[in-house]
């Protein structure tokens, strides 16, 4: 081979021109709209979303202030609880004026309570709730007292709003 490197043009690849067809402006613009179109619904759900996450702050907040007095209450019912007790296993002797503070004490703290929003659940001689009621015991019914009917409170029940803070155990007349 004495110089003659060289390939003769006929024997190089030709350059390969593709045509690439360039879409269509209508192509162009459907797919344009399509796009809009689907962005628009993104946007409609992301509303919807940021909408939804203000409904439940609100009302999330509605609950913090309508319910924030919760645990307290919880914490104030025992202590009714324990004079109503006190009062009862007092001695007929004990000074009335004694009596008459601890009654005293006992009614702020039950209308503290009922300042919040607090209410006792109104059990006796009602028809058995599950839902604001426990039931410690059952007994058979009777004529005055029917299948289902609570016949003793043994510890009242305590609601604040619509929430129950403690159910009333109580004691049942037997479904048959």
């Amino acid at each position: 081979m004495s110089g003659d490197d060289e390939v003769p043009p006929e024997a190089e690849p030709e350059a390969v021109t593709e045509a690439v067809e360039e879409p269509s402006i209508e192509e162009q613009l459907a797919s344009a709209l399509a796009a809009a179109e689907s962005a628009q619904k993104e946007i409609g759900y992301r509303d919807a979303e940021i909408d939804n996450i203000r409904k439940r702050h609100a009302k999330d907040r509605s609950d913090i202030i309508r319910y924030g007095s919760q645990g307290l209450a919880r914490k104030l019912i025992p202590l009714i609880n324990d004079f109503d007790r006190a009062l009862e296993a007092m001695p007929a002797e004990t000074d009335e004026v004694i009596l008459e503070g601890v009654r005293m004490i006992r009614a702020n703290l039950e209308a503290a309570l009922i300042g919040e929003g607090a209410r006792q659940i109104d059990a006796a001689g009602q028809p058995f709730d599950p839902n604001t009621m426990e039931a410690i015991t059952t007994i058979p019914p009777t004529e005055e007292h029917p299948a289902g009917m609570v016949v003793e409170v043994l510890e009242s029940g305590w609601m604040l709003h619509d929430r129950v803070l403690r159910p009333a155990r109580v004691v049942v007349t037997a479904v048959e």
